[in-house]
């Protein structure tokens, strides 16, 4: 089979096995659960993934005026479909392997990837923070919105493990940033592009 036949597939099946367990998913979010549950193969981001008002609908306004998506990984980076994201002006950024940054982390006894969301939110552009494997990402992106006169335009966070993830997710759903966040322990890299994916799969659609 090719590779488009079984991902067709695979929806169609994910789409009975929603059916048969009495899950009617909202139509905004519907291809984002879909998608994430696509490369997951666990049903229960239908119960733990979290959606601020409108997010979706805010994600698409973003990425079709040109905003830019930092991600705290390689991995991320290179799941998301940059050339989707091009047609609308935006690029695709990861700072973690960046040598001002890998110093800085050093010199001020922090996590690279805190340091690497400062150097992101001094992009002169809308941009969308896309978290799926630091926790300390997302801290920073709180303690930045709450201690200066800068809010992020969306995140995305989806960060996997089990030191301070769970507590920093609640400190995004705690704000007024839009978002989407996985409750709990789950997420990962991977689930972090394909919630990216499902949205610009959609409007290249």
């Amino acid at each position: 089979m090719e590779y488009l036949d079984i991902e067709k597939r695979s929806f169609q099946i994910i789409t009975q096995e929603l059916q048969e367990r009495g899950i009617c998913l909202p139509k905004e979010e519907e291809l984002v659960l879909k998608r994430v549950i696509h490369t997951s193969a666990d049903f229960d981001y239908v119960k733990t993934l979290c959606f601020s008002n409108d997010a979706v609908k805010n994600l698409k306004k973003l990425i079709k005026n040109g905003a830019d998506i930092v991600t705290d990984t390689n991995m991320a980076l290179a799941g998301i479909n940059k050339k989707v994201l091009a047609q609308f002006g935006g690029q695709t950024h990861c700072f973690m392997a960046d040598e001002d940054v890998a110093l800085q982390a050093q010199h001020r006894g922090m996590t690279r990837a805190a340091v690497s969301m400062e150097k992101a939110a001094e992009i002169d552009k809308p941009v969308i923070f896309v978290i799926g494997n630091a926790p300390t990402a997302l801290i920073k992106l709180y303690e930045m919105s709450t201690e200066k006169d800068w809010t992020p335009n969306f995140i995305i966070g989806v960060p996997v493990g089990f030191v301070n993830v769970e507590t920093a997710k609640e400190l995004i759903l705690g704000t007024e940033i839009p978002y989407i966040i996985n409750k709990g322990r789950k997420g990962g890299s991977n689930i972090a592009a394909a919630i990216c994916n499902a949205v610009l799969y959609q409007m290249q659609e």
